[in-house]
């Protein structure tokens, strides 16, 4: 039952930060500050996802090597989201950055199209390449 309980902090907690820095932005706080609170609190909660399963975990003596394998399947999982999600944020600063230019020069000059979008097809390439890392990820487990 606890188990089960534990699952839902991680969200309700992600929600309420929310709620509280979009109050806070409208009362007037800084958008740099709300920006932080919010990075903030998703490490707090990243940092609960993580330390809340070991301690479950090694509760439990009598399944020392069922743990460690369970163990390893959940470092890998994790591994397979932190590849995904850190190429998918640079993808995403890449063609952020790429792309208004692409727009700009295709404007200017039709013929430029070409060109450019192969700069912003190599910023999502990058999110594409982590995606694939975390699926060869996923079967090895």
């Amino acid at each position: 039952m606890l188990n089960y309980l534990l699952m839902f902090v991680p969200a309700v907690f992600l929600v309420i930060s929310v709620i509280a820095a979009i109050k806070a932005f409208e009362k007037g706080k800084s958008a740099k500050r709300t920006v932080l609170t919010q990075i903030f609190s998703f490490l707090a909660v990243a940092s609960f996802c993580l330390v809340v399963p070991v301690v479950a975990h090694a509760a439990d003596a009598s399944a020392a090597a069922d743990a460690a394998a369970s163990s390893a399947t959940g470092w890998g999982y994790i591994a397979a989201g932190i590849s995904t999600g850190l190429s998918c944020i640079g993808g995403g600063i890449a063609v952020g950055g790429s792309a208004p230019a692409a727009i700009g020069a295709t404007s200017e000059d039709p013929k430029n199209f070409g060109k450019s979008i192969i700069f912003v097809a190599l910023g999502e390439g990058c999110a594409l390449y982590g995606m694939l890392i975390s699926i060869m990820i996923i079967t090895a487990l």
